[in-house]
């Protein structure tokens, strides 16, 4: 793995860029919302410090601070703090200050932050940026630590931030991984039978069709059916993690190699892959970026009722149960061959490259304690918000049976399986934003899938080229 530092020139400019964004809002969440890539840390090569392993354990009595980022809604932020309290309570010699931010007001200052060396000692990551971090020189790798302090078979997601050279670089805090959301009132209403584990993406559009209601009643299977003036759709879809990517990889497609360095895009998977898309949209059974306009927001399809399935995370339980729907989740379909895949991000605690040995072992105690301990485990499992990282809590019934709805939530634990990262590197913001780019011509009949694909495959491999190969 190569680790670049910023140049101060691009430092200037980023550190420009983010302070006119200053007071832009956003809300908590798992999904991106485009912070600038800025930072500049040790390389993760060759720091100047110890490996994260080698460190010695401090004293028990030898008193240290440490700063601790996260971000937060009100109700995470209590229970947050509570859980801090009681680790406080454990390591009496560890003060613990604490920053915290909603989601999109953090990973904004957080960029700042790094970019002058100030950032806090240990921070919850979004999953997507971990290898951002890591591959910027910003994070700590923990390789040693974990494998001196974990049972790695006693957790999820562990896996997801390992690289490509085998290193270890956070420590999951919560799993979001991909299902299939069906509003089952939808499916009774029209008489269809609910989706199976047995689906493929063509059996999908295929029920989806019978579910897809124009303003005059008329379904997208019947003839007359008015593909412009839809009200209820068979199937919300938007952007990379509830969208694209896990039709694509599912098909046996994607959008980087192994190494996250070369752009697989222009492939015959992926065309495959796109045109299913284009035609679902093409024919009003799945949104496309101009339906999604209409919504509030992209995530408000449905939960409002105007969709009958949806591709989403695990956080997405939040809003359907908050509106009251009656609903339940499945596995995502399977792509033509069989393989089946579930897209994961896995929000992480990662440490500080620029803390000093002791307090990077503070901050280590504190990734423990959240990991270790079945009572941390089982408070932030009961918010709701996402996969407990301890297979025993999972597996049990604080997680299985946490609410009535959905009933299934064993999908999101059998998911895991076939689960895969979203090919985050040092720079998914980039390519992502490159290939929804490319990928919405197709989508609006602006341009052809081959002609996307080939644009996007170009536009993507000079991002990767530009970072990669200096």
């Amino acid at each position: 793995m190569k680790t670049k530092k910023w140049s101060m020139a691009l430092l200037a400019v980023i550190l420009a860029t983010v302070l006119a964004l200053a007071g832009c809002g956003g809300g908590g969440g798992t999904e991106p919302t485009g912070s600038a890539d800025a930072g500049e840390g040790q390389g993760a090569e060759g720091t100047g410090s110890e490996p994260s392993g080698q460190t010695e354990p401090s004293g028990q009595n030898e008193q240290v601070e440490i700063t601790l980022g996260y971000y937060s809604d009100a109700k995470s932020d209590a229970k947050m703090k509570e859980l801090i309290e009681k680790f406080k309570a454990k390591h009496p010699n560890i003060t613990v200050k604490t920053q915290s931010a909603p989601y999109g007001q953090f990973f904004q200052k957080l960029d700042t932050q790094i970019a002058a060396g100030q950032a806090p000692d240990v921070w919850l990551s979004d999953g997507v940026y971990v290898m951002k971090y890591a591959e910027r020189g910003a994070v700590r790798e923990l390789t040693d630590w974990i494998e001196n302090d974990l049972n790695k078979d006693d957790y999820y997601g562990l896996d997801f931030n390992k690289d490509a050279e085998g290193r270890y670089w956070a420590v999951p805090q919560g799993i979001q991984v991909g299902v299939l959301f069906y509003n089952k009132d939808l499916f009774d209403k029209a008489q269809v039978p609910y989706p199976t584990e047995d689906w493929t993406w063509e059996d999908l559009k295929e029920t989806g069709a019978k579910l897809t209601v124009d303003a005059a009643g008329k379904t997208a299977e019947q003839d007359g059916f008015d593909s412009n003036n839809v009200n209820q759709f068979g199937l919300t879809f938007f952007s990379i993690t509830e969208g694209w990517f896990p039709v694509l990889k599912s098909y046996g497609g994607g959008v980087l190699d192994e190494t996250l360095t070369k752009s697989i895009v222009n492939s015959p998977e992926n065309k495959q892959a796109v045109e299913w898309m284009v035609d679902g949209m093409k024919r009003g059974i799945i949104t496309d970026p101009v339906d999604l306009k209409s919504f509030q927001s992209a995530m408000a399809v449905f939960p409002s009722g105007s969709a009958a399935m949806r591709i989403g995370i695990y956080s997405r339980v939040l809003a359907a149960n908050e509106a009251g729907l009656n609903y339940d989740v499945t596995l995502l379909p399977k792509g033509p061959d069989g393989k089946r895949f579930s897209p994961v991000i896995a929000n992480s605690w990662v440490i500080n490259a620029k803390s000093d040995d002791k307090k990077a072992q503070a901050a280590w105690e504190w990734i423990k304690f959240w990991a270790t301990e079945d009572e941390v485990q089982r408070e932030w499992a009961a918010l709701g918000e996402a996969v407990p990282v301890k297979k025993s809590v999972a597996q049990s019934d604080v997680f299985l049976t946490q609410s009535d709805k959905p009933a299934n939530r064993k999908a999101f634990l059998d998911s895991l399986e076939f689960a895969g990262t979203l090919d985050s590197n040092a720079v998914w913001e980039e390519w992502v934003g490159k290939f929804n780019e490319h990928a919405q011509r197709a989508f609006l009949g602006d341009t052809t899938v081959d002609e996307a694909l080939a644009a996007a495959d170009k536009d993507i491999q000079g991002i990767l080229d530009t970072f990669y190969q200096k």
